[in-house]
């Protein structure tokens, strides 16, 4: 077991994969960083997650830019890094089952073009070479080059490793139970259940568990969070050769209801395994499983792809995802107590946009260039304060 040290420039709060990009990339700045969280290490959000790197389910906006800051840094880390983490630039292909999805997909097309996102339509034999066993009467669909996967875990693990490498120290099983801040009100030690550190910044990476980590210093934050059920098929032979999801997916991002958003998501994993989603509910930390969802999901999956009828399923697991009512990340210093930063609030983007966002950290922090514009992503937003007030 790591030994916690009792100082050092960075403390980072959560060990998922924002956690472990922000203090890989705070260690490349020459940052002394102190990775802590309560539990296993990468075993929250992130281990239930599907590993997205999306561009194409992001309208034009910060969103879409920050996406493809993290792109092309996640192209770097699959070079730079030391530890594999089953990185694939697959691409994605995102079908219209019916005509309003065809026409929410074609609209989005055009307005992705518009900013020279990479994308075509593609129909008929030229869809079925790219997905030869998505559903005959599908005719149309948009293919986005730039989309890719990874393993969640094995991502964040590999971060991890690699600040380590570069000095870090990251410790599990230690949870925070405070802070000192000093006479101007700044941070300046993290206590926790195995000592304190201290510090002159923290990032809190806590996903939904966020707004808990911003009480105890002293702010708020209105991150809630959104339950999300995945499903797992056995191995199978090869069968989705891309991230396949329908255009309806889009729309479930910013349904903020209680009850369960479903549309189909499909991708294949190396080992043989495919994954099934998606759902987003408004509905706590609610760790069950609602059979009804489970129905919904595999029923919307086999219409894309009728061969996953016959398919076992292996498990069906729950996750929580940081969700904030403008559906934009919390990215910056909190307004009212120096020296704590956030990274929090990526609903389900968090896998595809750690590495950007652990840039703006990092930017932030040392006061160097950032990846993107930072300011539709600060803390202290109007629509972010309005919500904290309410």
């Amino acid at each position: 077991m790591t030994a916690l040290p009792t100082t050092a420039d960075v403390v980072v709060i959560g060990s998922g994969v924002v956690g472990a990009a922000c203090a890989y990339e705070l260690s490349l700045a020459l940052q002394r960083v102190v990775v802590v969280d309560r539990g296993h290490l990468t075993a929250g959000t992130t281990a239930s997650g599907e590993g997205n790197i999306l561009v194409s389910d992001k309208p034009p906006g910060p969103e879409l830019d920050l996406a493809r800051a993290s792109v092309a840094r996640w192209r770097d880390y699959a070079g730079e890094l030391a530890r594999g983490f089953e990185y694939e630039p697959k691409g994605g292909v995102v079908v219209a089952p019916d005509e309003a999805q065809r026409a929410g997909l074609l609209d989005l097309v055009v307005r992705h073009r518009e900013v020279d996102l990479s994308v075509d339509l593609v129909e008929g034999t030229e869809l079925r070479l790219l997905e030869p066993h998505l559903a005959r009467d599908l005719d149309l669909a948009a293919h986005y080059p730039d989309d890719a996967q990874v393993q969640p875990v094995l991502a964040s693990s590999a971060l991890l490793a690699e600040a380590r490498d570069l000095g870090a120290a990251v410790v599990g099983g230690c949870e925070v139970i405070g802070f000192d801040h000093d006479a101007d009100g700044r941070i300046a030690a993290v206590r926790t259940t195995l000592g304190v550190v201290a510090c002159g910044a923290v990032v809190n990476a806590a996903g939904p568990w966020s707004p808990a980590v911003a009480r105890l210093a002293g702010s708020d934050l209105p991150v809630r969070p959104r339950k999300g059920t995945l499903l797992v098929t056995e191995p199978l032979p090869p069968l989705v050769r891309h991230k396949v999801y329908e255009a309806g997916y889009v729309g479930t991002l910013t349904a903020d209801t209680e009850t369960a958003q479903v549309s189909a998501v499909v991708e294949s994993t190396p080992s043989g395994t495919i994954l099934l989603g998606s759902s987003r509910e408004l509905a706590g930390f609610d760790a069950s499983v609602d059979l009804a969802v489970v129905r919904r999901i595999a029923a919307r999956a086999v219409r894309l792809f009728p061969a996953l009828a016959d398919a076992a399923l292996l498990r069906t697991y729950v996750g929580f995802r940081p969700w904030v009512p403008d559906h934009l990340p919390i990215v910056g210093e909190d307004p009212a107590v120096r020296g704590l930063w956030h990274a929090t609030g990526h609903e389900g983007a968090g896998i595809g946009l750690a590495p950007a966002t652990a840039q703006l950290v990092r930017a932030g922090i040392t006061a160097t260039p950032p990846p993107c514009d930072p300011l539709p992503f600060r803390a202290s937003r109007p629509s972010l304060t309005a919500a904290v007030r309410a």
